[in-house]
Order: C-alpha cells, then sequence, then structure tokens
C-alpha cells in the first residue's frame, strides 16, 4: 500500500485484524463520520481537503487500542499502521490524535521515540478534534465537555490545545467558537 490509500473497507479490516473491540470499532466509526462530515464542511468553504484521508485516518486513529488502553496506544498504533503498509499520512494522524497532540516535552516524558506528536495538517486537526467530539458510547458530546474533563484530570495543557483546534476548525467553518 505504501503511498496508495487503503479503502475504507481495508481500513476496518486492519482493526479487525488486529482484534480491537467492538467499542472500539464503533468509536473509531463514529469518529469518521463526523470527521467526514466536518471535512466536507471545510471543502464547501473553499478548503483544500483530502477527505478520504480523513475517513480512513479516523477509522484507524484508535487502532494501538488494540494493546493498550494508555496514551501509548498512539504510538503503538502508528508503528501497526505502518506495519501494515499504510501510508506515512495515516501514520502521522494515528499518531497525532491524542490530546489536541503531545508536545516535545510531554512525549519525551513519556518516553515516546523522537518526533511530532502535534497535529500539523488539516486532516491531522480533523481527526484529533472529531475523537474529542465522541465519547467511547458513540455519543457526540459537547467541546465544552471534553475541556472540562481534561482540566479535571489536571491536563490543561492538553484542554487548551482541544480549545485552539476547535476555535481554529470553526473559524475555518465560519461558525461562532
Amino acid at each position: 500500500m505504501s503511498n496508495q490509500l487503503p479503502s475504507r473497507e481495508q481500513a476496518l479490516a486492519l482493526l479487525r485484524a488486529n482484534n480491537c473491540s467492538p467499542l472500539v470499532v464503533g468509536h473509531c466509526k463514529a469518529v469518521a463520520k463526523l470527521a467526514v462530515e466536518t471535512a466536507k464542511q471545510l471543502q464547501k468553504k473553499g478548503l483544500s481537503v483530502d477527505v478520504d484521508l480523513v475517513e480512513v485516518g479516523a477509522l484507524v486513529h484508535d487502532i494501538g487500542r488494540s494493546k493498550t488502553h494508555s496514551v501509548d496506544h498512539a504510538v503503538v498504533g502508528a508503528e501497526i499502521a505502518r506495519a501494515a503498509g499504510f501510508p506515512e499520512a495515516v501514520i502521522r494522524i494515528v499518531k497525532r490524535h491524542v490530546g489536541g497532540g503531545i508536545t516535545k516535552s510531554e512525549a519525551e516524558k513519556l518516553g515516546w521515540p523522537e518526533g511530532t506528536y502535534m497535529p500539523v495538517t488539516l486532516e491531522e486537526k480533523i481527526v484529533s478534534y472529531a475523537d474529542k467530539l465522541v465519547e467511547t458510547n458513540d455519543e457526540r458530546i459537547p467541546v465544552e465537555e471534553t475541556i472540562n474533563k481534561f482540566q479535571a484530570r489536571g491536563l490543561s495543557a492538553s484542554a487548551d490545545r482541544v480549545r485552539k483546534i476547535h476555535d481554529e476548525i470553526a473559524k475555518m467553518s465560519g461558525e461562532k467558537s
């Protein structure tokens, strides 16, 4: 696959092949649905967004949860996607979706390999953001709820990053933030 984007079916097959729980698969599908809606909304505003990349990246963003439910699932998931021959753009979405992004110093503290764990491209930001708006039970929640949860857990930097992505996407889509 290397540079060719896998299909939706291939992305779902990767989740199944790695024994992701039905809960994780359902969550990934719900995140993909919201992410694609967001990407199409931004396209209508004239922005260049690869909707297919957003969908595939969102479908496999939590593939690492097949091995761990810690924040490390982003790193583990990126390794799984790489081993499966997924393109680098998908691997980056998986790697950069947690917590609205992970800074270099946070990644060092977590013992992660050197790299960028902050969403950079619009597609990465859309998937990271959509993930923060979908609960484990596939219910959509307001961004404020996610921000409050991060703050209650003492993760104010993550809360700020989620707010920043929310504001950026809301501004691009013409919504009030």
